[in-house]
């Protein structure tokens, strides 16, 4: 099993402002670590020949979202918090707004299954709506991979 993850942001201004300059300036050496760190398998892009661009979805205009897979936990929470990730990560109230539900959820999926964006939001507003499961979760309340292999949406996922 791999570890999908989903997480959004609101954006404090347009991405196009002057007051996310910096954010982007970030985007590229970012995601460049994130695509060369130790168990990264995959990350939703808008697009292949600009590392900056942001992906366009139906969620709302100042809605940013971060989607990739993981080889595991451990693998992501290294490069969440276990590289220059981290800085960034720190300086996210300069550029994003406060959220009081939860904005990040992880999920195991099949090896070789790429979710979809809209399987994420589904994860983000169950996790919202019930709390941790083995279905949508945390770092700080997590699954193992072996709790999730059983059930029903990773059956057909393997189909």
């Amino acid at each position: 099993m791999h570890l999908a993850e989903l997480n959004i942001a609101h954006l404090r201004a347009p991405i196009d402002s002057q007051d996310l300059a910096e954010f982007v300036a970030l985007l590229e050496p970012i995601n460049a670590v994130a695509d060369e760190s130790p168990g990264f398998v995959w990350r939703l892009k808008e697009s292949e020949s600009d590392p900056t661009a942001t992906v366009i979805h139906d969620y709302g205009d100042h809605l940013l979202i971060n989607f990739s897979v993981w080889e595991s936990l451990d693998t992501l929470w290294n490069y969440t918090y276990r590289s220059v990730h981290l800085g960034v990560l720190r300086r996210r109230r300069e550029w994003f707004l406060r959220i009081a539900e939860p904005y990040m959820v992880m999920w195991w999926v099949p090896e070789g299954h790429i979710p979809s964006l809209a399987e994420g939001m589904a994860r983000l507003e169950r996790l919202r709506a019930e709390g941790p499961s083995p279905e949508a979760f945390t770092f700080k309340d997590s699954y193992d991979s072996s709790e999730a292999a059983s059930l029903p949406a990773a059956a057909e996922a393997r189909k």
